[in-house]
């Protein structure tokens, strides 16, 4: 498994914006062939606020799919409106995952 993680530092009063803007990315990302798992994480403290989005994926092809069929553009382009600059965006190989069942 492969991941990618983005870290967003979100404009002062645009949080709740900004987690609208990902709710509605999700039936996107869901048809998205390999995905697996999305977690958004935030620092309690900092102003304005800073998040991390890190996306799980079956394998390094289906997360650059992602890329080459634009999906991951298209996400980034409606959360940047509620957040400073561009976010530095990391790929990772998944070495260790463990999700509880809901």
């Amino acid at each position: 498994m492969h991941s990618r993680a983005a870290e967003y530092r979100i404009l002062p009063g645009k949080l709740e914006d900004f987690l609208r803007a990902i709710h509605s990315l999700l039936p996107m990302l869901r048809q998205q062939a390999g995905f697996r798992a999305l977690v958004i994480l935030r620092t309690s403290a900092g102003d304005p606020p800073e998040a991390m989005s890190i996306s799980v994926w079956d394998s390094l092809s289906d997360l650059k799919a992602s890329e080459e069929n634009m999906f991951l553009y298209q996400a980034i382009s409606r959360l940047l409106e509620f957040c400073e600059g561009f976010p530095p965006i990391r790929e990772y190989e998944v070495l260790i995952s463990e999700f509880a069942a809901d």
